[in-house]
């Protein structure tokens, strides 16, 4: 039986086409390799993953509601408690949970949660005299760089 199928086939491809067999299946070769050369560019990187268990993340809880707040109250809220980070600039508070990774424990910025450090941002300063939410005396365009960063 298969060898009646070569021989229909070996007389069917070159009346139909003509092209030899062997060119004939060169070619259907050239294009399927062609067809899922173009469908990997196309085609997601990732598996999918309906068989996976989805990991549950915990919800980040709601922003704190602050109203006036003590100096003494902010320290309370210096980042050591990665869901508790906040900081003030120009004595305004900022809850910073959503920024957690800059501001939690081991941030680039941790060293301003639980304080106002407004001078510190406007100079750009970590020097001791500077990490005060003093303002007074700042230059321009040192007030401009603290606006940028209450944006």
């Amino acid at each position: 039986m298969a060898l009646q199928l070569w021989e229909t086939l070996k007389e069917a491809i070159p009346a139909y086409t003509g092209l030899s067999p062997a060119t004939f299946f060169t070619v259907v070769a050239l294009a399927i390799a062609f067809y899922y050369a173009i469908y990997g560019f196309f085609e997601s990187p990732l598996p999918p993953r309906a068989r996976e268990p989805v990991e549950e993340k915990e919800p980040l809880p709601p922003p704190v509601q602050l109203g006036e707040i003590s100096e003494e109250e902010l320290k309370a809220y210096d980042g050591l408690d990665p869901k508790k980070p906040l900081m003030a600039i120009k004595e305004q508070i900022y809850d910073v949970l959503q920024s957690r990774m800059f501001y939690g424990p081991g941030g680039p910025y941790a060293l301003f949660t639980g304080k106002d450090y407004s001078r510190a941002l406007a100079k750009m300063s970590f020097e001791e005299k500077d990490l005060t939410g003093d303002i007074s005396g700042l230059a321009p365009f040192e007030l401009e760089a603290l606006q940028d960063w209450e944006y």
